[in-house]
């Protein structure tokens, strides 16, 4: 008779609560910083090395009565993207000041948005130089062209030079066109609301520090842009479209290339001189 009695239907073991209280308040700290559930998410990957679903994320902020991101827009005309279709094509440059002494280069390729950065003490055609190779060396694919703004640390003699040295392309834009560089400035604008505002500028590690971050951009962090990839996926499923640095250099017609002004009308009032010429 002991053996037909009900027993307890209670599970043996009962999983944890996923979001606990300590999880809650990352998440919340994070909203702070105006960040969306998938940015959330993958800044709790890397930052706390913590997984949690977008779902749970989102319950989490309706719970606690978190308005959600709302961004007006005003007689907005229709945005149209787009993006070259072979790595190295078109690298967008960049710099930006971080702090008092302190600026960042940035290098985004068009196609895949893999990026390089670098800090630096100043802005100088010196350190465009040296940013220059170095993003040469860390990019997977050669440069075919360059697209800077009008800053005058890219219309230096010597990075015209070291350009064509590299049989690469200088393609500056029009004043007063950010939209143009569109893909770098808003990179930047990411770097700022993912990166620097988790940091201490002071921290004499920030070099190493940015490095690592530039890995996660490039190798984990998934870009709503690319449909949810990272920009090393992109590269990985065209490398057998990507043409070699022998072949870039075959393609590349010195004639076509001339030295170029910072003054954006007397560049173009030269440039018709000598096609009356």
């Amino acid at each position: 008779m002991a053996g037909l009695q009900s027993k307890s239907k209670r599970p043996k073991k009962t999983p944890e609560k996923k979001v606990t209280e300590h999880v809650k308040q990352w998440i919340l700290e994070l909203r702070q910083r105006r960040l969306g559930s998938r940015r959330i998410q993958s800044e709790l990957q890397r930052l706390y090395d913590y997984s949690l679903s977008r779902r749970a994320i989102q319950t989490t902020l309706d719970h606690a009565q978190q308005p959600p991101l709302v961004e007006t827009r005003r007689h907005r005309k229709p945005v149209k993207r787009y993006a070259r279709e072979i790595p190295g094509e078109r690298v967008q440059l960049d710099t930006c000041e971080i702090d008092d002494g302190l600026y960042q280069y940035t290098a985004i390729d068009d196609c895949t948005r893999m990026k390089v950065l670098k800090l630096y003490p100043q802005k100088s055609a010196a350190n465009s130089l040296d940013f220059l190779d170095h993003a040469i060396e860390e990019l997977p694919f050669p440069i075919q062209r360059v697209q800077t703004d009008r800053g005058m640390e890219f219309f230096a003699y010597e990075f015209q030079q070291r350009l064509m040295d590299y049989a690469i392309k200088f393609r500056p834009n029009k004043p007063r066109s950010p939209h143009l560089n569109g893909k770098v400035e808003r990179s930047q604008k990411t770097d700022w609301e993912e990166f620097y505002s988790t940091v201490d500028l002071a921290d004499p590690d920030l070099n190493e520090k940015l490095r690592q971050w530039q890995d996660y951009y490039n190798h984990e962090r998934p870009h709503g842009s690319l449909n949810n990839r990272t920009p090393w996926e992109v590269w990985w499923e065209l490398e057998s479209k990507t043409p070699l640095t022998e072949e870039v250099e075959a393609m590349y017609d010195p004639t076509k290339e001339r030295f170029r002004l910072q003054n954006y009308r007397a560049d173009l009032e030269l440039q018709k001189l000598k096609g009356c010429w």
